[in-house]
């Protein structure tokens, strides 16, 4: 459907430190596989050892997210050159469309948050901007304008991974993390089309690995519409049921929980944000339920040392991390 796209097949990611961090074997043509399931996606290794370490949204404790600066500096490893500072794995950036149908890469549906915008700007959706506009704007003070989809993939090696959230397909109207059937997920699944093909269409013109999420099932759904190839992963809110029906409906080769939902961690079922109060989830075992089927599982937002060290401890394939020097303490020390 999309040339080189179609060549994906659902590739397994890096395995820097023995952790896949999408479940799923690798076929790098285009022609009929033919494997089983358990062949093409077997079960990944977890272990204290075994996290990779995904910059989110291009390690934003560090640099102004989703810039090329942000981008640059969690591939570079140098923020200044430290014994402490590792190079990310895969960086995780946020997209939408601008008014214009440009893939952005940005993560507030508005302005103000982020940019200089003036202030009668501050509430604007991304989508209703044009694209010009949005380049002339700077994100969180500094001089980085916001980049574009295509320019962020070029500015991103062949050898590291890039997760790519879609956030918003322009559209105030969509629905979050739901089971949705019959005609509401036909019009959910409607809203994301263009921004699923045009942002696929971008990933194909490079040799990253590339692995979908969102918060959206609609999104995934047209993803696997305009190409089944592609990796995906559901981002967790609150309920871990609901977010293995949705992994299992659409055969997800990750998951992506916050890190609150993994059992065996002093913060399992605790607040994720101040002031938050604590969830109550299901007592399910998520490494083991994901692994047992395949699939990697990849926490977000990991923000200390002792985080990572717990979420190493109980077997995730992946943090998701605003710092990449989580791993230099514990377990995972590297």
């Amino acid at each position: 459907m999309l040339g080189k796209i179609q060549e994906l097949s659902r590739r397994t990611f890096l395995k820097v430190t023995g952790a896949s961090l999408v479940g799923g074997a690798a076929s790098a043509t285009s022609g009929a596989d033919e494997s089983t399931d358990a062949e093409r996606r077997p079960p990944t290794q977890g272990g204290a050892d075994a996290a990779s370490l995904v910059a989110h949204r291009g390690f934003a404790g560090l640099y102004p997210e989703n810039t090329l600066g942000a981008i640059r500096g969690s591939v570079a490893g140098q923020s200044p050159p430290t014994a402490d500072r590792v190079k990310a794995d895969m960086i995780e950036i946020d997209i939408m469309p601008s008014a214009d149908g440009d893939v952005m890469v940005f993560h507030d549906d508005t302005l103000g948050r982020l940019t200089d915008a003036p202030e009668r700007m501050a509430d604007q959706y991304v989508w209703e901007t044009p694209t010009d506009r949005l380049r002339e704007l700077r994100v969180l003070g500094t001089d980085e304008p916001i980049p574009r989809l295509g320019e962020a993939m070029r500015a991103i090696p062949s050898e590291v991974g890039v997760n790519i959230e879609f956030k918003n397909p322009g559209s105030a109207d969509i629905r979050f993390a739901e089971n949705l059937d019959g005609e509401a997920l036909e019009t959910q699944t409607e809203l994301w089309m263009d921004l699923a093909e045009d942002a696929l269409a971008i990933a194909a013109d490079h040799d990253n690995e590339v692995l979908v999420s969102s918060f959206q099932e609609g999104a995934l759904a047209a993803v696997r519409e305009v190409d089944d190839g592609v990796p995906i992963a559901f981002l967790f809110w609150d309920s871990i049921e609901e977010g293995l029906a949705i992994t299992e409906e659409y055969d997800c080769e990750a998951l992506h929980p916050p890190r609150n939902m993994i059992r065996g961690t002093d913060f399992f079922g605790n607040e994720y944000y101040d002031g938050q109060e604590p969830e109550t989830f299901a007592d399910v075992d998520l490494i083991a339920e994901a692994h047992d089927a395949g699939r990697a599982v990849n926490v977000w937002t990991v923000q200390t040392w002792r985080q990572a060290e717990q979420l190493q401890e109980a077997g995730v394939d992946g943090l998701i991390a605003d710092y990449d020097g989580l791993q230099r303490y514990g377990a995972g020390a590297v």
